[in-house]
C-alpha cells in the first residue's frame, strides 16, 4: 500500500476514536482479508507414497555404476571410491555415514 509521507499527520486532538470504533475497524479488516482456499486444489499438488506411477516416463537418463563409484550400504547414495571410510562384511560405507 502506498503511503503519502507529505500528508499532514494526525495530532492527539484528531485521534479521539473510541475503543468500540477501533474494534469494529479491526474486525472489518480481518473479515475482508480472509482468503477462500479450495483444499482440493492444494491436494492435487501432492503425490502420495503408494501412487501408481506405471504410466509415467523417466525424464532422466540412468547410467550403470561406474568403475570408480560405490553405493554406500547405510545411506544408499552413489559416491566416488575416494569417499570409502570402511568395509564391513563386504559392504562399503562412506565417510559421511561414519562421521
Amino acid at each position: 500500500m502506498a503511503t503519502d509521507y507529505d500528508a499532514p499527520r494526525k495530532t492527539e486532538e484528531d485521534t479521539e476514536d473510541s475503543i468500540e470504533e477501533l474494534k469494529s475497524h479491526r474486525t472489518e479488516k480481518q473479515s475482508s482479508s480472509a482468503v477462500d482456499i479450495d483444499e482440493t486444489d492444494l491436494a492435487d499438488a501432492y503425490e502420495l507414497p503408494g501412487a501408481d506411477l506405471s504410466g509415467e516416463e523417466l525424464l532422466v537418463r540412468v547410467l550403470p555404476p561406474q568403475a570408480d563409484e560405490f553405493t554406500c550400504f547405510n545411506c544408499f547414495l552413489v559416491k566416488h571410491r575416494s569417499q570409502i571410510a570402511r568395509e564391513k562384511d563386504g559392504h562399503l560405507y562412506c565417510k559421511e555415514c561414519e562421521s
